[in-house]
């Protein structure tokens, strides 16, 4: 069971730390008091995770079981690689036999077990290797892409959906039947068109906010359950 990170934590520093005043702005120094003082990233440190985003996937499992039974995982937007490090092993994927294949613009340090692609998702050669690394269908498609923020809110939104939805039509046109997707969305921003789009292939679509996820982050989770396989287009082939 994944439990919350408690006040108190096994890694010797303090919680309540304050950075020194220092040539850094003050919202730099905000933003670095808060990450040091943050018991998922000492706890993430104390498991060997590279980032405290392991636990949001952590959680999401612990109630949907996404993971149980995975024996191929592609991960979309990794760096620096805590879900990769969970999807290797889960599916016990080792040098010999690579089951997990992570994709990032990036440069991310190597992972026994997955195959590193330092590409853009969008680039058209990506959804190619991706696939070419596992060998075979995935079972679990996940996605922390974000696009890089210009500063302008809507516009930010917009790029990251953006990247959700390409996401979720290459889970659709890759994913083994009964397999899942899931992907970082935002709260109240999910377009309608993709929610139609993943409840016609998938057999429950929900959104997440792990405990994981700070609260005052609109950062939700978008999950779908139950791949239900792709149409076979019929082709008009044996009519009359």
């Amino acid at each position: 069971m994944t439990k919350p990170p408690t006040g108190g934590n096994r890694t010797g520093r303090k919680l309540g730390q304050k950075v020194k005043k220092t040539k850094l702005k003050a919202s730099s120094r905000r933003w670095l008091e808060r990450h040091i003082n943050d018991p998922y990233v000492q706890r993430a440190k104390l498991e060997g995770y590279r980032a405290r985003a392991a636990f949001k996937l952590l959680e999401i499992d612990e109630k949907h079981q996404i993971l149980k039974g995975a024996k191929r995982i592609i991960d979309l937007g990794a760096a620096p690689g805590s879900w990769s490090q969970i999807a290797a092993k889960v599916t016990n994927s080792t040098q010999e036999d690579i089951r997990v294949a992570a994709i990032d613009f990036l440069e991310m340090t190597p992972i026994p077990g997955v195959t590193i692609l330092q590409l853009d998702f969008l680039d058209d050669e990506a959804p190619a290797k991706l696939l070419e690394a596992i060998g075979s269908a995935p079972n679990l498609v996940m996605s922390d892409m974000a696009a890089p923020t210009t500063g302008h809110h809507r516009t930010d939104h917009l790029r990251t959906m953006h990247l959700c939805e390409v996401a979720a039509h290459f889970a659709v046109e890759v994913l083994a039947e009964g397999g899942h997707f899931l992907a970082k969305t935002f709260q109240g921003g999910t377009e309608r068109d993709l929610l139609n789009f993943l409840k016609q292939n998938f057999r429950q679509v929900v959104h997440v906010k792990p405990g994981a996820s700070r609260s005052e982050s609109v950062e939700m989770f978008l999950l779908a359950k139950g791949f239900k396989g792709r149409q076979v287009e019929d082709d008009g082939a044996g009519e009359d």
